[in-house]
């Protein structure tokens, strides 16, 4: 091999060592600015925001607002329920089922299943089977009783869920959605338990 070959082949080798030194220098810098738990590039900001508490929040929340919802779908269906409680109903489910779809975008975001853990103990105002079964099959005037005596110990649980993270949570969207709900479901307590002394 000539002088001249074995110089090129010198550099090419001395370029190429230095190419990958610092693709893995530039890589190693980066990690090491990224705290623990920083998700990858392909990941959403968002994600680092969310705590266990946040996570456990909207898991117990999506349910607490499906049965809140189904709850005023049933007594909706009825005749002859009285005006003021159709309204509160109709005001429940509008504002509820869109909570429901934003909490399960937020899970999404974080990578955590929507539906995971078990977390029956920890909501509040949860109706059984047999409460849901008696709501549906009782008639309109005795329906409006029972939804709104168990919309107000539902609502009451989420009220105490939405202040638990607003202690103990991080997300800035997790926190603004607790703050509504504390304020949107405390003044509908406050006119239920009006509606249940005026029926």
């Amino acid at each position: 091999m000539t002088r001249t070959a074995r110089t090129t082949l010198a550099a090419l080798a001395l370029g190429t060592t230095l190419a990958l030194t610092g693709c893995s220098d530039a890589g190693t810098g980066d990690a090491g600015e990224q705290p623990a738990g920083t998700p990858t590039s392909t990941a959403p900001a968002s994600a680092t925001t969310a705590s266990a508490a946040d996570v456990m929040f909207a898991q117990m929340m999506i349910p607490h607002h499906e049965q809140a919802v189904e709850m005023s779908a049933i007594v909706l269906a009825k005749d002859g329920v009285d005006e003021r409680v159709v309204a509160l109903a109709e005001q429940i489910e509008a504002a509820q089922a869109p909570e429901v779809e934003q909490m399960t975008a937020m899970l999404d975001r974080w990578g955590a299943d929507p539906s995971g853990g078990d977390h029956a103990g920890h909501m509040g105002g949860m109706l059984d089977d047999d409460a849901l079964a008696a709501l549906e099959a009782a008639p309109a005037e005795e329906a409006q009783r029972l939804f709104l005596e168990g919309m107000v110990e539902h609502h009451e649980g989420a009220v105490a869920m939405a202040q638990d993270v607003l202690a103990e949570g991080e997300d800035p969207e997790v926190l603004a959605l607790a703050e509504e709900i504390v304020a949107a479901q405390q003044e509908e307590i406050d006119a239920m338990r009006s509606l249940l002394a005026e029926l």
